[in-house]
């Protein structure tokens, strides 16, 4: 934006100095805003008093320093600044006015005469020195950023998304949100409400534009107006990060997608003991690192993370551990060590956390950190360490260390092929069982009856359907061993899947392996 600095009279060169100085080195200011300075400009065969007035016409700010003096005067009686002041008022400039001294009785009576009638029509600022001048013109200058809503000063999530609209939100995940909301916490709102009350419940909506919240939870494409919204996911057969990288993944999506993709990811590529079925119809499964602490650490990341950071959440799975890098710090009120013991939930987005807690991703006590120790002290893992790190709060979680001895199981190639994930070398031994692929777990629930995406998703322990069981359902459907139970209507909201004899044969056989994938 231009503003336009008045007055030439002798009586605040120094001011006038100081002032572009302030605003020509402040990196706020000079980002947002030049100035005109009648001073700085070239000599030009133009009048002085028209050089003014041309620059009102393309300034976007009058800025008005009035004093004792008032200038020589045109044929008509008019000072350049009060010619000035009179056009910036006639186009409708935003003024500021700023008056040196208290005393208007040493002011030349057509000065004084200025000063009232621009008191008639706005608020004027009174100065004593530069200091202060300067003060009060940022002071100024920062409210009509507000204002303009160039700057902000509220919580990120509660901020309206620049340039995005309620078009650019999917009606269907606000709809699939009350579903999961009202059978999770028993949300208010009934099943057909219109996806803008929705919003309005949850304070999604700033003046009818969405929040930033509103397009991270429901965005259609939430990382073309928030880029680093992005999760990424590596693999490494190592202990530290070396190219090359044998499985690296960058989703998107809105955060119920990346949580649940992020977890898959992981869920792919850790160890899996897999039962059998002498006790029960159901096959009884157990991760090396319980799948509820690995949601709980990238459900927090992604959640509670910085979103005005550059940076992305990562997620990075090591021969020894798992680490997830979560952009921000922890709050002022928490430290390392409260995190342990019991404490209050202190969400960096609120608004973005109640939803993720009406579905039940997180809880709303502050329990997180504990449920994470304990669930690790039950399966045998030391608790996980916590640090901050160059803008980062990092979550590591230990893995099992290999046992001499055990054996490798079978590579990836004899099963339905994997989606999402590269091409991965022969693993590292392992004390259990290869990981097991999505795919086969989708199988296995397949083994009783058929399902459709809702169901099967709530069986493999995900909130949503996610676009990686999505792509795991196509990938089976066209490597046969499951079909559509309603084949000439695909997209039918009754449709479900159901095991084929080749798909059967597949479990059989890892079955007969003693349950090791």
């Amino acid at each position: 934006m231009r503003i336009f600095i008045s007055s030439v009279q002798k009586e605040f060169a120094k001011e006038r100095k100081a002032l572009a100085e302030y605003l020509s080195g402040d990196p706020l200011m000079r980002r947002f805003f030049e100035y005109f300075l009648f001073e700085d400009q070239p000599a030009a065969d133009q009048r002085a008093d028209q050089c003014y007035l041309d620059e009102v016409d393309r300034c976007d700010i009058y800025l008005g320093i009035f004093g004792k003096e008032y200038g020589w005067e045109d044929v008509e009686g008019f000072s350049p600044t009060h010619r000035e002041f009179n056009k910036a008022t006639g186009q409708g400039k935003s003024r500021l006015i700023y008056v040196k001294g208290a005393d208007d009785n040493i002011r030349h009576p057509k000065m004084r005469a200025l000063i009232d009638d621009a008191a008639s029509s706005l608020i004027r600022r009174r100065f004593n020195s530069s200091e202060e001048l300067i003060a009060a013109v940022y002071a100024s200058l920062v409210r009509i950023l507000e204002e303009r809503e160039l700057i902000r000063f509220g919580p990120f999530d509660a901020t309206f998304c620049r340039n995005a609209s309620l078009d650019d939100l999917d009606e269907e995940k606000i709809s699939r949100f009350l579903v999961l909301a009202r059978r999770g916490r028993n949300f208010p709102l009934p099943e057909n409400t219109p996806p803008h009350e929705v919003l309005l419940h949850l304070n999604l909506l700033d003046k009818e534009r969405p929040t930033n919240a509103a397009v991270l939870l429901f965005g259609k494409q939430p990382q073309r107006f928030l880029i680093t919204s992005e999760v990424k996911c590596a693999h490494f057969h190592g202990f530290e990060v070396e190219k090359p990288i044998p499985s690296y993944q960058v989703y998107k999506g809105n955060v119920f997608d990346l949580v649940d993709q992020a977890k898959d990811f992981v869920l792919s590529k850790i160890d899996l003991w897999v039962g059998t079925r002498e006790e029960s119809t159901q096959v009884p499964t157990k991760y090396e690192i319980p799948q509820e602490v690995v949601a709980e650490a990238i459900v927090n990341a992604i959640v509670h993370r910085d979103y005005t950071s550059n940076a992305s959440v990562q997620v990075m799975l090591f021969r020894d551990r798992l680490e997830v890098w979560n952009p921000g710090t922890l709050p002022p009120t928490l430290t390392l060590e409260k995190l342990r013991g019991p404490h209050a939930s202190v969400p960096h987005n609120p608004l973005l956390a109640e939803p993720m807690y009406l579905t039940k991703y997180i809880e709303r006590m502050g329990t997180g950190i504990r449920d994470m120790i304990r669930r690790c002290r039950s399966a045998g893992l030391p608790e996980p360490e916590i640090r901050i790190d160059g803008g980062f709060w990092v979550l590591t979680i230990r893995r099992k260390k290999p046992e001499p001895g055990a054996k490798s199981g079978p590579s990836r190639d004899q099963v339905p092929g994997q989606v999402g994930t590269q091409p991965e070398s022969q693993p590292e031994s392992r004390p259990e069982s290869r990981p097991e692929s999505m795919e086969i777990r989708a199988l296995r629930q397949l083994v009783l009856n058929p399902m459709g995406k809702a169901q099967l998703s709530e069986a493999m322990g995900q909130k949503a359907i996610s676009g990686q069981l999505n792509k795991v359902i196509r990938v089976l459907v066209a490597d046969q061993t499951i079909e559509p139970t309603i084949p000439e209507k695909p997209t039918s909201r009754l449709q479900k899947y159901r095991l084929t004899e080749k798909g059967r044969r597949i479990l059989d056989q890892l079955d007969k392996d003693g349950g090791r994938i």
